[in-house]
């Protein structure tokens, strides 16, 4: 016979075994503390995937209504899109010193150690798909008479991530459905086609495994495991989706995996369509039309983990670091920290002192060249720039020269847009002391070939900087595999904050680096007779810097990890030469900057149209493309120009958006109206 509920006075459903229900009191105050549980456990860094659009969290299918008990927790419980949420009054004994950052991928479930007795969460590997917040097992759960227990330090569920694993057959998908993401195989760079657009999508016929596809169930095992938001799977067909070549899988609706014929082994999911859901401007309209953001090169979009980390940083965390004895300085230094630790992490680093927070890749040029510049350039003293830098990584280096009596010499380029290595080297001598070398042409999107470059300056004893502005939102970057003195990049070429970049620098070169700035937090003692500075990398961080930003980065960098740097670099590359071939189509447009290894950005003109003109059209389509030098006058004049138009790629782009591009250019050629369908 049911028994009624006490708070609603619903009937419950009897138990099969006949095992009664536990006190009601006793399961709200077991959801409340694992839904309210503070971020007080460190993120995993691997098993996640970027978050998608918020959603109510999992429950117990019969709703049971009891007003919430109170909980002791031990931190602010993170409460996005609630401003008047605030830290509990909590007794000093029962918060943490360190609170490390939310989880910006899916929350990972506790030990079986910490959870109270008779709570038995889900692990992870325990079973097929088990990945998130898993159902609780009430009738598991013997809590009869138990006491309020504090689940603060056992639990801390995110936001729920609404991304299901791929269920991999090792046959093909139901007659008729339709692809509704990607894979991208594992083969090499040289063995991939570029995207065809088609109407339609050719799957392997059911039943039948694809030949040497090897075993799809094996999937899961793909470290950087993406993920397919639930809502994706509800879409209907996509005509206009590009279709995979042979080294694509497709992932159809119901989440199965259906390989193409030429399919290898080694597949890795990747759902473009996916990742575009989590960056909300994205999702925006221009000019009456859906906004096609091909400007990247200039500046990335924000995924809502990083709207969401800021929001949480400002409402529960915000005051100044390394200072101060109170709770949220604590949080906040916290926080900045773990941030320095992901930068490391990011560039492998040997250690987060290697890691110098600037407001930019240009402050940190600027650091460079004013704390080592002034100390170890002098007159005769030689600078090796090449043609493809940004004026960032020009400016400084001549103001240095002119203040030194050093010289700035230049690396020529090819017809095409790369380094001349010999030449290069024929620069190098006893006088150079530094080679600064761009690692991806801002302007030309050429890939430098910076190891080599850096191996050649080393055996000249020159030290080497190389501007990673537009390389680490495209590819893997190792700083010791590189072999380079400095590297320097800006959080916002990477899904970052504005405002906010890093410096990595070899601990035996930084370590001899006077500071360049002065002010607090940057010093030991100071006297009215002399100053003590702090070792790096807070000798190099005088006053307050941009803290919260800095925190956005880790996010950020939190949730490229996700996907991986490898997954992304594979996706761009396809993209890339897909919209190459499909602009080289467009009649009267010529590319500029041709080497064969290149990333993001796709330079153009167009006979008969100024540049800057062409980007005024194609903004009246909602397309917004980067029109101008670019700054980076050297090489375009190298070219014979003063400007091109210059849309560039980033991993939230589909082959929608090329051909939305290509269509827009075609209309502008011909003279017709403007009438992008939408």
């Amino acid at each position: 016979m049911s028994e009624p509920h006490a708070a609603s006075g619903a009937a419950l459903p009897p138990d099969p075994a006949g095992t009664a229900w536990p006190d009601p009191t006793v399961i709200a105050r077991l959801a409340n503390a694992l839904f309210q549980a503070p971020p007080n456990q460190a993120p995993p860094s691997s098993t996640g995937a970027p978050l998608g659009a918020q959603s109510i969290p999992l429950a117990p299918q019969t709703p049971i209504t009891t007003p919430a008990p109170t909980v002791t927790t031990s931190a602010a419980p993170w409460v996005p899109g609630n401003p008047s949420a605030g830290p509990p009054d909590l007794p000093p004994t029962t918060i943490p010193s360190v609170v490390p950052t939310p989880s910006v991928t899916a929350p990972q479930p506790p030990s079986q150690s910490s959870l109270p007795p008779g709570l038995e969460v889900p692990q992870p590997g325990a079973s097929p798909g088990a990945i998130g917040p898993q159902p609780i097992d009430l009738q598991a759960v013997d809590l009869q008479g138990a006491a309020p227990f504090n689940l603060g330090d056992a639990v801390y569920f995110a936001p729920p991530d609404r991304r299901v694993a791929a269920d991999a057959p090792s046959g093909g998908a139901a007659a008729g459905a339709e692809p509704a993401a990607y894979f991208l195989s594992e083969a090499p760079f040289a063995s991939h086609h570029a995207p065809q657009p088609s109407a339609s999508q050719s799957t392997t016929p059911p039943g039948i495994a694809p030949t040497g596809s090897g075993d799809p169930t094996h999937l899961d095992a793909v470290p950087t495991q993406s993920y397919l938001s639930a809502d994706a799977a509800s879409q209907p067909p996509r005509a206009d989706l590009g279709k995979p070549s042979s080294d694509f899988a497709v992932m159809t609706p119901n989440l199965r995996a259906v390989l193409t014929p030429a399919f290898g082994g080694g597949a890795h999911p990747f759902d473009p369509h996916a990742i575009k859901r989590d960056f909300p401007i994205l999702q925006t309209r221009v000019h009456g039309k859906r906004l096609v953001w091909l400007d990247n090169a200039a500046t990335t979009q924000k995924p809502q983990a990083v709207i969401d980390r800021l929001a949480h940083f400002y409402s529960h965390e915000n005051s100044n670091i390394h200072r101060a004895a109170h709770e949220l300085a604590a949080r906040s230094t916290d926080a900045y920290e773990a941030a320095r630790e992901k930068v490391r992490r990011f560039l492998g680093a040997p250690s987060p002192r290697d890691i110098i927070f600037v407001r930019g890749a240009t402050e940190g040029i600027n650091l460079v060249a004013q704390a080592w510049g002034r100390r170890n350039i002098g007159e005769g003293d030689e600078i090796v720039v090449s043609w493809l830098e940004h004026h960032a990584n020009i400016v400084p280096w001549q103001q240095l020269c002119a203040e030194k009596g050093a010289r700035l010499r230049v690396a020529p380029v090819d017809d095409h847009g790369q380094i001349i290595l010999e030449e290069y080297e024929k620069l190098l001598g006893p006088n150079t002391k530094l080679v600064s070398i761009t690692q991806v042409s801002n302007a030309l999107g050429t890939v430098v070939p910076v190891t080599e470059i850096t191996a050649i300056a080393h055996r000249h004893g020159a030290c080497v900087l190389i501007d990673g502005a537009q390389s680490v939102s495209h590819m893997p970057v190792d700083v010791q595999a590189i072999g380079c003195d400095f590297f320097i990049f800006s959080g916002h070429k990477v899904f970052g904050p504005t405002g906010i970049g890093a410096v990595y620098g070899k601990d035996s070169v930084l370590a001899h680096m006077p500071p360049w700035q002065g002010g607090g937090n940057m010093i030991a003692d100071v006297s009215f007779e002399k100053t003590i500075y702090q070792g790096p990398p807070d000798r190099f961080e005088a006053g307050t810097g941009n803290i919260a930003d800095a925190v956005g980065l880790g996010a950020a960098i939190d949730y490229v990890e996700a996907i991986g740097m490898a997954a992304i670099e594979r996706y761009e590359h396809e993209l890339h030469g897909y919209a190459t071939e499909r602009m080289q189509g467009v009649p009267g447009l010529k590319m500029i900057g041709t080497a064969k290894d290149k990333a993001s950005v796709l330079s153009f003109v167009l006979d008969g149209h100024n540049p800057v003109d062409v980007g005024k059209a194609l903004d009246q389509d909602g397309i917004a493309v980067r029109a101008g030098h670019h700054c980076a006058q050297p090489i375009l004049r190298r070219f014979g120009l003063e400007a091109t138009v210059r849309p560039s790629l980033a991993f939230y782009n589909t082959c929608e958006d090329v051909d939305a591009l290509v269509a827009a250019l075609q209309r502008l050629q011909s003279g017709a109206p403007r009438g992008r369908v939408v």
